[in-house]
């Protein structure tokens, strides 16, 4: 699929990478606040150039800073009909009963058990770990090495920390922040 990255600082240009690992075909980058090598413009100049009937799909790369700018800007542009595929890396291993949405990047070496459910737009940094019959909210990310364990519930909207762990049985309320290194219990 020809895909466009919607964003274009350091998240942008890793997702860039996944794309092409993924076996896709990245077309460049819209920003709607920066100009550059590679950006096709704002997201009203991709429509012009690239509208939802040209097949084209676009991945949201606007980082973890902005998660509710996140997820207004991936409600825009499903509901103007692009398609926001998920990628997954070819390392990471996602049991084949898990539901991943629309949107949601799995990154190298994550691991994602049964009976598990990624939502849509949510990020798994490499070397997560989501074990069996656990949800991650939509728009959540979860850093490079945390660790979720079994029957856990991530609400929407959050970041888990750098190595922090969520012990089992527990829900992590929407738009939580756990630390890196931290304990959730």
């Amino acid at each position: 699929m020809k895909i466009l990255v919607y964003g274009s600082k350091d998240f942008g240009r890793l997702i860039r990478e996944l794309v092409r690992t993924a076996g896709h075909e990245c077309m460049g980058f819209i920003d709607d606040f920066a100009t550059g090598p590679d950006i096709v413009g704002t997201y009203v100049d991709a429509q012009r150039l690239c509208p939802p009937t040209s097949g084209v799909g676009i991945v949201i790369a606007i980082g973890y800073e902005h998660i509710p700018a996140r997820w207004s800007v991936f409600e825009r542009v499903t509901s103007d009909g692009y398609a926001v595929p998920a990628l997954i890396h070819p390392t990471a291993i996602v049991h084949s009963g898990v539901s991943v949405g629309n949107g949601a990047i799995v990154m190298a070496g994550a691991n994602v058990d049964a009976f598990s459910e990624i939502g849509s737009l949510a990020v798994l940094w490499p070397g997560v770990i989501v074990s069996h019959d656990s949800v991650v909210g939509s728009n959540s990310f979860l850093s490079p090495g945390a660790i979720v364990c079994g029957f856990v519930t991530i609400g929407s909207g959050c970041f888990i920390g750098a190595g922090a762990v969520v012990a089992d049985h527990r829900s992590v309320p929407a738009g939580s922040f756990v630390k890196a290194a931290g304990l959730y219990k």
